[in-house]
């Protein structure tokens, strides 16, 4: 029932575009469940790494391999013995 005096509208839209994040693959979504269970603090570590890695130009080459070359085991050993040798001389002193 309208009041009288009232118009009544009625919105007819011809056409809706609602833009929408495509579904979540496989990989997006482990990830995605997996920070969900983060501590907060670590999660915004993560959030600042993942933002930084973003900004990086898109032709960067990140190494992103689990095995060391043989120069980085020399760089590794190098600072090993630095640190060590330090540590070694403020004891003796």
């Amino acid at each position: 029932m309208v009041a009288a005096g009232c118009v009544r509208r009625t919105l007819v839209m011809s056409h809706l575009h609602v833009e929408m994040e495509p579904p979540l693959n496989a990989p997006e979504t482990s990830l995605s469940q997996a920070f969900r269970h983060l501590p907060p603090n670590i999660a915004n570590e993560l959030t600042a790494l993942v933002e930084r890695l973003a900004s990086l130009h898109p032709n960067t080459k990140i190494d992103w391999s689990d095995s060391w070359s043989d120069e980085d085991m020399r760089e590794f050993t190098a600072a090993s013995i630095r640190r060590f040798e330090a540590e070694e001389s403020e004891e003796g002193h």
